[in-house]
């Protein structure tokens, strides 16, 4: 029972982390029996964490029975982009008295992992390294409620983020973490809130610049999964 427990729990990780780096794209079918014959696993564990991710609104099941990734409408992005502008700051802010000189320089190396990753073109490194670097500081504060919360959005946003993000798009913005890393030096809290949410405006605004102008975005490289038959 033990094994079963954490191979479900791994697995659950894997997929995760998965659609918070945008290795699935909105409307994706997910198949328990292909995600069981890529990691080699047995079906249950499979279905468990599709379960899980299912209760945690990261998946949804449609009419016919089928697991996919939620398709992107205007309503709920809206809705997530809205909690992350309201949680992400008050979160930063919190966890600012936690902030050693090596989480300092943990946030340093993820943004120039990040950078890295984008001359190079590759989506889901990208997008796996800025998850890094918000929850590194977010994680710092300790909380029990903010974070779990926090963890739940990003995994409903990042499909949704790797499936208009591009390059041209972000060549002009100013990196904002560096802004976030400076303030959290300085001890500026206000001034790391405000870092933070200009990153997420940022962020609102490729969304919606893309959108708008629909197959004039050119994708980064993307690793992204497949989906598969009903489970």
């Amino acid at each position: 029972m033990r094994d079963i427990s954490t191979q479900h729990q791994q697995i659950y990780q894997t997929l995760r982390e998965q659609l918070i780096s945008g290795q699935f794209s909105p409307g994706t079918n997910v198949s328990a029996r292909a995600i069981s014959q890529t990691m080699g696993v047995g079906l249950m564990p499979v279905r468990g964490a599709i379960t899980r991710l299912v209760g945690e609104r990261a998946l949804e099941v449609q009419r016919n029975g089928r697991i996919c990734v939620p398709a992107l409408t205007a309503h709920r992005f809206e809705e997530l982009m809205q909690a992350r502008r309201q949680l992400e700051p008050l979160c930063a802010m919190r966890a600012l008295p936690f902030m050693t000189p090596e989480k300092i320089a943990d946030l340093q190396a993820c943004d120039e992992r990040m950078n890295q990753s984008y001359m190079t073109g590759d989506a889901g490194a990208y997008m796996r390294e800025n998850y890094q670097f918000h929850f590194t500081l977010y994680r710092a504060g300790e909380s029990e409620v903010l974070v779990p919360l926090l963890e739940s959005v990003w995994m409903q946003f990042g499909p949704f983020m790797r499936s208009v993000f591009s390059m041209e798009e972000k060549s002009d913005i100013v990196d904002k973490h560096l802004m976030a890393i400076e303030a959290i030096r300085r001890s500026d809290a206000d001034a790391l809130g405000l870092a933070i949410h200009a990153d997420i405006a940022d962020a609102v605004h490729l969304l919606k610049q893309t959108l708008s102008d629909g197959s004039n975005a050119r994708p980064l490289a993307s690793n992204a999964a497949e989906g598969g038959e009903a489970p």
